[in-house]
């Protein structure tokens, strides 16, 4: 039982870090986080629209990160390595938050959830779907999808191959829940297949004739070692 709550708890802190991090790191694009361990230490990858921002003026806010994720949330010798997104428009995280300021700032959600998935599939995405959940245009909350391109709900690939990205829009009539999932234009999809053109070797004519008179002289041998109807070898 002790190993279940272990990885309960490892999850549970995962989870904290995460929404610590979507708190501080929301001014420079914050990206997602990756938490691996190494001999050294825990590494801590933080995936960021402007990584300067995250590093701070002589490191000063990554020297507050890492004294905060180690006594606050436990975590044994943090590393943190920032990286910077070459492409925030395949990072599902960067643009549901883009979605949420946008929704915040007055913006109608069908044309902001449309300028979504119409930039993320432009940029050459696979698929692309927002959901926006809660109060959108009146009392009674709703759930709208927008969806293009070709997205997995379920199994593995839904897992490993989907991008997930979550953001919360605080307006006057409530909250409202968005969910971006991308499927980045370099995934191998499980059921994608190619079909190979294969050519026949071409003979060259010289041997394609000495083959025609081997087959010959071996049927005339074989006819003349056949008996006739008599009994007689020909």
């Amino acid at each position: 039982m002790a190993v279940e709550r272990k990885f309960v708890a490892e999850g549970v802190r995962k989870v904290r870090v995460e929404r610590f991090l979507l708190r501080d790191l929301k001014r420079a694009g914050y990206g997602g986080m990756d938490i691996a361990r190494t001999p050294l230490g825990t590494q801590v990858t933080i995936y960021a629209e402007k990584p300067g921002i995250v590093i701070g003026k002589g490191g000063k806010v990554v020297r507050q990160l890492t004294q905060d994720l180690a006594t606050t949330y436990g975590i044994e010798s943090p590393q943190i390595e920032v990286q910077q997104v070459q492409n925030p428009n395949y990072n599902a995280q960067i643009m549901a938050e883009r979605l949420a300021n946008a929704l915040e700032r007055g913006w109608y959600f069908r044309k902001a959830g449309s300028n979504v998935v119409r930039r993320v599939m432009e940029s050459g995405a696979l698929g692309c779907e927002v959901v926006l959940s809660g109060k959108l245009t009146g009392a009674r909350a709703r759930v709208q999808k927008f969806t293009e391109g070709y997205i997995k709900h379920s199994g593995e690939p839904s897992i490993t191959i989907v991008e997930k990205g979550y953001a919360i829009a605080i307006k006057k009539l409530g909250t409202i829940g968005v969910q971006v999932k991308i499927i980045p234009p370099d995934a191998k999809l499980p059921d994608q297949f190619e079909i190979l053109d294969v050519k026949k070797p071409e003979i060259p004519a010289e041997q394609e004739e000495i083959a025609v008179v081997d087959i010959g002289e071996e049927i005339d041998a074989e006819l003349a070692n056949t008996p006739d109807e008599y009994g007689e070898v020909q």
